[in-house]
């Protein structure tokens, strides 16, 4: 595997670096944000191992650019931070697994392999349109009626979710699963707040609500 460290600790860097390169891995190291961020944008990496506090540009601001330039790279994030809230905001904002410190090297090397097992993205129709909401999957924009409505990531992620499956009820471990690629029910309520804005940002200028809650069982984009 190609991957990517952005760490600033040069023990911890040193560190993880050096044990990666032993069992065979490529790697690249960047020591804060900003270079970090443009090796992950030029460099093709199977990987990116990322810490949370870095000089210049923080980690959660780079995953959200990242995700934001459409680059899916899977990202393990390590930080000093372990609060479930703090992991939750890793997570919401694009990461696809997060590490606390003081790790062991062995779960380390796991959870990257376990990132480069994940299948690549299968390609799909550039566009999906339902009832007059049109979604470019490249371009990551987002119209309605002729409209251009602007998402943040996590919430364009969450409507092409419910595009995708346009004829069928999406519940809230669903999403879960599928947007935030949570294996556990989480303790907060990011699904109903992110419907809500979405919701807020798409339903501006219009009478009706473009996503339908199913009472007891979950949501639903109207087609009509």
């Amino acid at each position: 595997m190609r991957i990517l460290i952005i760490e600033d600790d040069s023990e911890t860097r040193d560190f993880v670096g050096r044990g990666l390169r032993e069992i065979g891995h490529c790697v690249n190291m960047a020591t804060e944000g900003r270079d970090g961020l443009f090796q992950a944008t030029d460099g093709g990496f199977d990987a990116i191992v990322v810490d949370r506090m870095l000089p210049g540009l923080d980690g959660l601001s780079l995953v959200k650019m990242l995700r934001a330039a459409g680059n899916s790279t899977p990202v393990l994030m390590l930080t000093a931070i372990g609060r479930i809230a703090d992991r939750v905001e890793g997570l919401e904002a694009g990461a696809d697994d997060y590490l606390v410190k003081p790790f062991a090297f062995s779960e380390l090397v796991a959870r990257v392999h376990a990132l480069g097992r994940r299948p690549a993205p299968q390609l799909e129709t550039a566009k999906l349109t339902v009832g007059d909401i049109e979604i470019d999957l490249h371009r990551r924009t987002v119209h309605r009626a002729g409209k251009k409505v602007a998402l943040q990531p996590r919430e364009f992620s969450l409507l092409a979710e419910l595009m995708r499956n346009r004829h069928r009820v999406m519940t809230r471990t669903m999403l879960l699963e599928r947007v935030w690629d949570f294996d556990f029910e989480p303790r907060t309520n990011i699904v109903e707040t992110h419907l809500s804005r979405l919701r807020s940002k798409l339903n501006a200028g219009f009478d009706d609500d473009a996503i339908e809650t199913v009472r007891g069982a979950g949501y639903m984009i109207r087609s009509d």
